[in-house]
């Protein structure tokens, strides 16, 4: 069965107590769970993984990069958090692993 990587970036891990107004009460293992459950019905693995170091989201990309190349993935949806407006490592490892990324957000950046 392919797979989806599911990256989230720093401070996600505060989801359901961080700024609750703005980014709601559900947790990051909610999300996780949400996840999956649609994983589960599209007939994929739904890998999640959360980091607040830059570098480690990297290398989790260009491990992404390698599975891809395989065959063994389908590609990968991120939350980048912070680093959405300053990370220009991030989007030179999307571009050098070569990996299908979705880019999304929880509230409207």
């Amino acid at each position: 069965m392919k797979k989806i990587l599911v990256l989230n970036g720093p401070n996600l891990n505060l989801l359901g107590t961080r700024e609750p107004a703005q980014y709601g009460h559900e947790t990051l293992a909610d999300v996780e769970r949400l996840c999956r459950e649609a994983g589960d019905r599209l007939g994929v693995v739904v890998e999640c993984r959360q980091s607040n170091w830059e570098g480690q989201l990297i290398d989790w990309i260009h491990e992404a990069g390698r599975e891809v190349a395989a065959g063994a993935m389908l590609g990968v949806v991120m939350n980048p958090g912070a680093y959405t407006h300053t990370s220009i490592a991030l989007h030179d490892a999307i571009k050098g692993a070569s990996v299908p990324l979705i880019e999304l957000h929880i509230s409207n950046v």
